[in-house]
């Protein structure tokens, strides 16, 4: 059974159909790019997985069981993570409390527990602390674990929000142009960190991207949304010389 199942995925905006038939199979493991002009629908299809938006029709299904209808919190409890398009980060809080914060979708722990300060409620509090810093290590941003998010570097914002979306031990993990305002260089890292993460992690990721670089040099399938609809699946090569993607992009720079 495919990790995630999404069928005849629909939203409207008022008269505005946004998504149209999306359909995807995702197994465990893969790492599918999803692209298309500006207003495709891209981020409307990572909203609706996430619960931000209820679909008007279509099915998504987490091992097979439907989250439609589901809050963000109960579908990241499920092990789905994400970043956005425009960063999210708490920026007036630490480094390190944006990633505490997110480790504590996995404690367990009552709230008498915490009030009492039991033991239970002070193991967890110190392994919440260890795992944040961890994170921090991994992405090279533990020197940083003090400031302030809002004071980081805009490419360790982004970092930081990965991390944040790692804290919650997701199975799927879906990025949000995560190359956005990056450096050659950087997006050169980023490609390296993201390959690593998936085979560390054990990763599934979908990744939403315009650096036609980054999907081209990583993603193992991709697909193309215009106007909400799809209009072409397959691997990287097949994607770049395909005509009516070509079409969608005149102009673009996708070529």
């Amino acid at each position: 059974m495919p990790l995630l199942q999404v069928r005849g995925l629909t939203h409207y905006f008022g008269g505005l159909k946004a998504v149209a038939n999306f359909n995807l199979d995702l197994e465990p493991g893969e790492l599918v790019g999803i692209i298309g002009p500006n207003g495709a629908g891209k981020t409307t299809v990572f909203n609706l997985i996430t619960g931000v938006y209820r679909p008007t029709e279509g099915q998504i299904l987490l091992d097979g069981h439907n989250l439609v209808g589901l809050q963000p919190h109960a579908i990241t409890n499920k092990g789905i993570a994400r970043t956005f398009q425009t960063i999210r980060l708490f920026k007036d809080l630490s480094v390190l409390d944006n990633v505490r914060i997110a480790c504590y979708s996995q404690v367990r722990y009552s709230p008498l527990a915490a009030f009492l300060h039991t033991q239970r409620f002070r193991e967890e509090e110190r392994q919440t602390r260890e795992e944040a810093l961890r994170l921090l290590d991994i992405f090279n941003l533990r020197r940083y674990a003090q400031a302030q998010a809002k004071n980081l570097p805009y490419g360790e914002q982004r970092r930081l929000e990965i991390a944040r979306a790692l804290a919650t031990r997701p199975r799927l993990l879906l990025l949000d142009e995560p190359a956005a305002g990056m450096n050659p260089g950087e997006i050169q890292r980023l490609m390296e960190l993201i390959q690593w993460l998936r085979r560390e992690f054990q990763l599934t990721i979908i990744l939403i991207e315009h650096q036609m670089r980054v999907v081209m040099g990583i993603c193992e399938r991709i697909q193309v949304l215009d106007f909400g609809e799809t209009i072409a699946e397959g691997k990287p090569k097949e994607i770049q010389n395909h005509p009516r993607v070509l079409e969608a992009y005149l102009g673009k720079g996708v070529a």
